[in-house]
């Protein structure tokens, strides 16, 4: 975890605000947002809407811009804009301008405004029970405080809606595989478990066609990658229990 994402995760209450308080953020177009940056994690729809602005291809945009690696927390494959130089700038900063400004994650788009989801597992199955999204308003120390705006009008001068159904769906897939998968670790064999990490890779971050519609193709590979995960850990359980004579 980055130092910024410990210093917001140890100050969350504090930062908190409301959609409807106000917070006074003018961008200057200084980048220095896009400096010292090594928490930009990219969703599947952040690296789909990114791939469809500069026309490459998921794996061609991951191979030039990207490192992936397995979250300690979530089990799960993480794909991170790989920052560049000493200054650790975002790759896709140019100049003092984002190469891709009109796609830009949804991190970035939302800046200085951040949100978080918990979801309860005993929620995972139940859509119409969520957990509240909370905002936060993150210190900065760029841009000037010429302009007043309130959340709900910020995120809708981004086209990010309040009630972001993929925002929701992403975190409850994310949720639920990290339940099973903390489970499996413990008596999968290392060749099974990296199998499952490639397909889990393909499945969420590559198997998309940009030209088709995303939360669609979304939904179907997150039903792949949570029925493989589920698959796979009732084998395992069931293999360690015949090894212990039928005792889970």
């Amino acid at each position: 975890m980055s130092n910024k994402l410990k210093y917001i995760a140890e100050n969350l209450d504090s930062l908190k605000i409301g959609l409807d308080e106000t917070f006074k953020f003018n961008c200057t177009m200084c980048g220095k947002c896009c400096i010292n940056r090594e928490d930009i994690l990219l969703k599947p729809k952040d690296l789909f809407v990114a791939c469809k602005e500069l026309s490459l291809k998921p794996q061609e945009f991951i191979q030039k811009y990207c490192e992936c690696y397995v979250g300690d927390s979530s089990g799960l494959p993480i794909v991170r804009l790989k920052p560049v130089g000493e200054n650790k700038r975002c790759p896709m900063l140019q100049g003092s301008r984002c190469a891709i400004h009109n796609a830009k994650p949804e991190v970035c788009a939302m800046f200085p405004i951040g949100r978080c989801i918990s979801i309860d597992k005993n929620e995972l199955e139940n859509s119409d029970k969520i957990s509240e999204i909370v905002y936060i308003n993150q210190k900065v120390n760029c841009g000037d405080k010429r302009v007043t705006h309130t959340v709900r009008e910020w995120l809708n001068k981004f086209n990010i809606p309040v009630d972001d159904e993929y925002f929701i769906e992403w975190h409850k897939v994310v949720s639920s595989m990290a339940l099973d998968i903390q489970e499996l670790e413990k008596y999968t064999p290392e060749k099974i478990k990296g199998l499952m990490y490639n397909n889990l890779f393909a499945f969420l971050y590559v198997d998309y066609d940009l030209e088709k519609d995303f939360m669609k193709q979304f939904k179907l590979n997150a039903e792949k990658a949570t029925g493989m995960v589920k698959h796979i850990r009732k084998v395992a359980e069931q293999v360690k229990e015949e090894l212990n004579g039928g005792k889970p």
